[in-house]
């Protein structure tokens, strides 16, 4: 169940930062959105990363997820600087992905 949680909340976290990423590309100050598009990628790629070893049962995993924490992180840092639904949405998938994954490791 614990494996369970956590993946919902890669999921979550990843489905989020793509649409982010997607949405920013459309503001009309793109330039401004480059960290956040960045982020967005990033951090979904991380939490994919994550998600696919926490598949695969591998225990040895605690470093990924300590890295999967700071880019989530960093990520919600980013978008909350932006009022864009898409951003602050983000911005909170992050967060709960991050407190998932200080939830797994604890």
């Amino acid at each position: 169940m614990k494996n369970q949680e956590m993946l919902k909340s890669l999921s979550n976290c990843i489905n989020y930062c793509n649409w982010c990423a997607d949405a920013c590309l459309d503001e009309d100050n793109v330039k401004d959105m480059v960290k956040c598009i960045r982020l967005d990628r990033a951090c979904s790629y991380v939490c994919a990363a994550t998600a696919n070893i926490l598949d695969t049962k591998y225990e040895n995993i605690q470093g990924l997820i300590d890295y999967c924490i700071k880019i989530c992180e960093d990520c919600a840092e980013e978008c909350e600087k932006f009022d864009s639904d898409h951003c602050q949405q983000c911005a909170k998938a992050c967060r709960e992905c991050a407190a998932a994954c200080r939830k797994y490791s604890a």
